[in-house]
């Protein structure tokens, strides 16, 4: 009698449960690589940003050192300025594109009109590299001047660096470099292009760091003039300023019939913000760039923001 074997084969492979706790090993990997990738990228980013604000800060260096003073945070016929456009409203930061390397983008601009004229909007559209933060999402201007240590609209009377109509020369930092804030970050975009002279480039101490509350009514602004980040402003914005005088900018706003609250709401400007973790970059006047925790002592933020109230800082 003979018995038959049957050629058995040996069969390799994994089992369910080996599968499972392969793939189980991975996940628990890639969840653990994932924040250190996270965090390497965010600190690649930081370092762009703050980079961008040291070469911010040689800018008005160099522009002071051209003029003998810092360029004005706006150019306009009177304040205080609203945010919206309607004025000359000319921003501190065409004033020093020739010494960010943007001369180009500086001819393109015809200062005898103001900042939302028709012929300003390829300027107004450019897209300015050194100002915009690699983890900010919104686009826009993602650095805006100091032009006050409290919430108060922009005028001829602030005690910031950069406001409107403003010439801060060397005597006038009473403070001293080292201790006043000269530009700092905000994510919220800017609503009226860089170009401008409002709070879509100037910014106030009145709030902690990264504690603003929306403008709605500027925010309205950008619905209305902001196009998937470029800008289209209205005919009658386009404002001539060798034929403005306060009069007629006067009557213009008034036929602009504006409620007690509407102007209330356009005459906020806001503070600084970033999207970085627990704080924000800022550009002091010696150049040097800080990260300040939004956890500072409020009353030593609101110091910095000061160009002259002689109040002692310290460490911070």
């Amino acid at each position: 009698m003979y018995i038959r074997h049957r050629n058995q084969r040996h069969q390799f492979g994994f089992v369910l449960i080996e599968l499972l706790t392969v793939i189980g090993v991975i996940a628990i990997l890639i969840a653990l690589l994932l924040p250190a990738v996270q965090q390497a990228r965010e600190a690649a980013r930081r370092t762009t940003c703050k980079n961008n604000l040291a070469q911010i800060g040689v800018a008005l260096q160099n522009y002071q050192m051209a003029h003998m003073v810092l360029p004005p945070g706006t150019v306009n016929t009177q304040g205080p300025i609203l945010n919206q456009p309607k004025g000359y409203h000319v921003s501190w930061v065409i004033q020093i594109l020739p010494f960010l390397g943007e001369r180009a983008a500086y001819l393109s601009y015809n200062f005898k009109y103001g900042a939302y004229a028709p012929i300003n909007m390829n300027t107004a559209n450019y897209f300015l590299t050194c100002f915009q933060c690699p983890s900010n999402p919104r686009g826009g201007a993602s650095y805006v001047g100091c032009h006050n240590d409290t919430e108060v609209p922009i005028d001829v009377n602030n005690n910031g660096i950069l406001f409107l109509n403003s010439s801060i020369r060397e005597k006038d930092l009473k403070d001293g470099r080292s201790y006043t804030i000269f530009v700092g970050e905000s994510n919220d975009g800017g609503f009226l292009s860089w170009t401008s002279g409002t709070s879509s480039t100037l910014r106030n101490m009145g709030t902690k760091i990264n504690n603003v509350s929306p403008n709605r009514a500027a925010f309205n602004q950008g619905q209305r003039f902001n196009f998937n980040n470029q800008f289209r402003f209205e005919n009658d914005t386009d404002d001539l300023f060798d034929g403005l005088d306060s009069s007629s900018e006067k009557t213009a706003l008034d036929n602009e019939k504006l409620t007690p609250e509407q102007r209330k709401q356009l005459l906020q400007v806001g503070g600084f913000s970033s999207s970085h973790t627990d704080g924000a970059h800022f550009c002091l006047g010696d150049g040097s760039v800080r990260y300040i925790s939004q956890k500072t002592d409020f009353h030593i933020l609101q110091n910095l923001a000061n160009r002259h109230d002689s109040n002692l800082i310290g460490e911070y």
